[in-house]
């Protein structure tokens, strides 16, 4: 078992660096299959969930070379239209990316259905709803899906029933080659979207209106190789921010878009933690008492649902009573035993928590429910009195990248251990 051991009460300061962004990386690797020639992919996060599509991908064929801890070369030429294998695909959820850019380029593509964390059911029924419109046929067996175009895959006009991030990209991949032109409507808008249409069109594809909810994708016949970078992790910017903001302190945050994080900064103001705004980094820091305030996770620019259990354990020690609503997925609150653990006073009624502020939150055991759970656990126990034991921290690890380091730079006291599995004495008598 293994597990962080975090001693609480430390305010941080100092510097840190934020990687790149996971939710675009796990985008922009399946979308350099579509690619004829070499891609060399510059800040890519050093996260497990990149290191399983990168395997993911190996197994398909794809040449992949790391070129040093940041950048990646990935040769799409090679790539064959196999499936991978059923472990790899289910430990991250954007192995669903394979989809489109499998069918984009083969015409058929095989996927086992994908895992991640688990926030309730997330159907991909706008996925393939875009891709019946481009004229594939789907089938779902024994936990795999299969799409398969009839023809050549055509431009069509696509209206999302529901904003939808993974459809979005998905779709965009899948009608880089369809002939024609391809309109998808109610499109997402966040910052990776964005990234993944600029990467695709600097390997000459032709998108236009990322981030709009209007983006154009006229196919084109081929793709070729070229070299693009990464946007910074505006959720791992967004967790040292309420990371700051929980336990005290002044950090500056390197190598960040502060467009993409105003909606995290102006709740964060809001609730008595100054931030500064330069070119690409910010200077934040606390030393009054915390605000309460309301939330609302919506899609971007909205306030993003995977901060959602972040802010909530600053909210734990505001003065007075704050409300959370949770818009966008189900089932998001399981981390609220975890926090009760440590002595938070959180009721939640369906999508809604209503988060009584106490006066500090004292170490405990507790367990990493998702990745960004996780992330609010070791907030939390950065925050706290005393010593707290985190565990399933696997889930942390799909999305952070050098945690504990960065931490411990920033003055936390935090360790990562490892200890002997529990014996389960009846397997043993």
């Amino acid at each position: 078992m293994v597990k962080y051991v975090i001693n609480g009460g430390h305010p941080l300061f100092g510097d840190v660096e934020i990687s790149g962004a996971k939710n675009a990386a796990v985008a922009i690797l399946p979308a350099a299959l579509l690619v004829d020639g070499i891609c060399r992919i510059e800040n890519i996060p050093q996260i497990s969930d990149v290191t399983y599509l990168l395997e993911i991908m190996r197994e398909m064929g794809a040449g992949v070379r790391l070129v040093n801890s940041t950048t990646i070369e990935v040769n799409g030429s090679t790539v064959r239209n196999g499936r991978a294998s059923y472990e790899l695909m289910r430990r991250i959820r954007a192995s669903y990316y394979l989809v489109g850019a499998l069918l984009g380029r083969f015409g058929r593509a095989e996927v086992p259905l994908p895992g991640g964390c688990d926030f309730g059911q997330r159907p991909i029924d706008q996925h393939l709803k875009g891709f019946r419109m481009l004229g594939a046929e789907d089938d779902l067996k024994n936990g795999v899906v299969t799409v398969c175009a009839k023809s050549k895959l055509t431009g069509a006009s696509i209206y999302l029933d529901t904003v939808s991030v993974g459809a979005t990209i998905n779709i965009m991949l899948a009608a880089v080659f369809a002939e024609g032109l391809t309109v998808i409507e109610n499109a997402a808008k966040e910052p990776h979207i964005v990234d993944v249409a600029n990467f695709l069109s600097s390997m000459g594809a032709d998108v236009r209106g990322a981030g709009t909810d209007v983006i154009k994708v006229r196919g084109v016949s081929r793709l070729s190789g070229g070299t693009y970078t990464i946007i910074p992790d505006q959720i791992e910017a967004g967790t040292y921010m309420t990371a700051v903001a929980a336990t005290g302190g002044s950090i500056r945050i390197n190598n960040v878009i502060p467009k993409h994080l105003e909606c995290i900064t102006a709740k964060l103001v809001e609730m008595g933690v100054r931030i500064d705004e330069f070119d690409d980094y910010l200077e934040v820091s606390r030393t009054g008492p915390i605000g309460r305030a309301n939330v609302k996770t919506l899609p971007y620019p909205g306030f993003p649902t995977d901060m959602q259990p972040q802010i909530a354990v600053v909210l734990t020690m505001a003065s007075g009573t704050s409300i959370i609503t949770e818009s966008v997925w189900d089932n998001r609150y399981r981390y609220v035993d975890e926090l009760s653990r440590m002595g938070a006073k959180i009721t939640v009624d369906a999508k809604t928590a209503v988060i009584e502020g106490v006066d500090t939150l004292m170490g405990a055991p507790v367990k990493a429910c998702d990745l960004r759970a996780g992330a609010a656990m070791i907030i939390a126990a950065l925050a706290a009195r005393g010593t707290s034991e985190i565990e399933d921290i696997y889930h942390v690890e799909r999305g952070y990248e050098n945690i504990v380091e960065k931490l411990t730079k920033l003055g936390a006291d935090i360790a990562k251990v490892e200890t002997p599995d529990p014996v389960d004495y009846q397997e043993v008598v």
